[in-house]
């Protein structure tokens, strides 16, 4: 495949921020990835994020919602999940013992995928992009 050249599929997907939607995002996500070996990850991943959104985010106010984008190529699923904002900091992963009850999803997002980006969305909320390598990551060439 030439570098320029393309053969990714991407969806989209917006969510309005009621606690029921995160089961959407995860049937959304199975759906599309059905018979991909990465496709139960993927789902846990995506309803790690949603759930976060919801939860820690104003995607979770009355008027709130999370969108989520899903790209598929011979090489990577991205999965990315966009929040409304409003905590002043980025989302990381906490290490928390192992009887805690809550802080643990953005952890085992980033020990599920081969690598997890958190950027500012336009300055009002954040993207947490997580990668499942279908093949191996091409060497780079000087």
């Amino acid at each position: 495949m030439h570098e320029y050249t393309s053969t990714a599929r991407v969806w989209g997907l917006s969510c309005p921020g009621f606690p029921e939607e995160v089961s959407r995002a995860r049937r959304w996500t199975r759906d599309i990835l059905r018979g991909s070996p990465l496709a139960d990850d993927a789902e846990l991943i995506v309803s790690e994020l949603s759930a976060n959104a919801i939860l820690h985010t104003a995607s979770g106010t009355e008027s709130g919602s999370f969108h989520l984008a899903l790209a598929v190529s011979p090489r990577v699923i991205a999965l990315s999940v966009t929040d409304d904002g409003g905590t002043g900091t980025a989302p990381k992963a906490e290490h928390q013992d192992q009887h805690a009850e809550h802080g643990r999803g953005l952890g085992m997002v980033t020990a599920l995928a081969h690598r997890v980006v958190i950027h500012n969305s336009h300055g009002t909320g954040y993207t947490v992009t997580a990668e499942l390598f279908t093949a191996p990551r091409p060497e780079s060439t000087p």
